[in-house]
């Protein structure tokens, strides 16, 4: 892929060098001259432009990237670079970093984001995901809302532990996608056993993760969960 990182901060440097690493090629634009250090992230094109005028993007050639990272530590900048990159360039794919968890409603397709990553929400899920037991833990969202990655841990009294994954009854729009395991990933198959300990990782839309809670943790664990927040 060809992709265009605006903000060349430590974020917009880490995932360049990620995203050349896997074999894509990536551009950078920053607008301070102080943050231009090409000898970090050497493999990149780097511009010194200012990502929110139209110009800029222009002379960068942004309509050829197949996705646009809007990663600066400014959320207005990064809607804005967001909306240009979708309304005057269409590219296809626009990544939006939060910066500010207050700000993340305004984080939409109305303003050409595809995907918002927001740091608090990713590290909050991560601290529920490591300490939270019988619990249903949202990890990620994908495609607007339309979708999520969430984890569930499994106690022992959850009502399949030694069952088959074939005999748990997940409703629509719901898939088991991985077991970890101890230091294991499991892809699941019908036949393999569910265990205390399991952590369950499904792909989901939010509308069926009370009856993902209820199947996986007991029908009472929707009103247990409730009441113990």
């Amino acid at each position: 892929m060809r992709v265009a990182i605006a903000g060349a901060g430590n974020v917009g440097r880490s995932i360049a060098q990620e995203l050349i690493e896997n074999g894509h090629q990536v551009m950078l634009i920053e607008r301070k001259p102080k943050m231009l250090r090409p000898e970090r992230v050497p493999a990149a094109e780097w511009i010194l432009a200012d990502a929110c005028e139209l110009a800029s993007l222009e002379e960068a050639d942004i309509a050829t990237c197949d996705v646009v990272v809007a990663a600066t530590g400014d959320d207005k900048v990064n809607l804005v670079v967001s909306l240009l990159a979708k309304t005057e360039f269409a590219v296809p794919r626009v990544v939006a970093r939060i910066n500010r968890a207050e700000n993340e409603w305004l984080f939409t397709d109305q303003w050409g984001v595809d995907v918002a990553v927001s740091k608090p929400r990713v590290m909050a899920a991560l601290v529920e995901e490591a300490v939270t037991v019988g619990d249903l833990v949202r990890l990620m969202t994908f495609r607007q809302g339309e979708a999520n990655l969430v984890e569930i841990t499994l106690p022992p009294t959850a009502p399949y532990v030694g069952h088959p994954i074939h005999a748990v009854p997940l409703p629509r729009d719901s898939a088991l996608v991985a077991i970890l395991r101890g230091k294991r990933v499991l892809v699941p198959t019908p036949d393999d056993p569910l265990e205390a300990g399991d952590e369950l990782i499904f792909v989901c839309t939010a509308e069926v993760e009370d009856e993902v809670r209820k199947v996986v943790l007991g029908p009472d664990s929707v009103e247990r969960t409730r009441n113990t927040k």
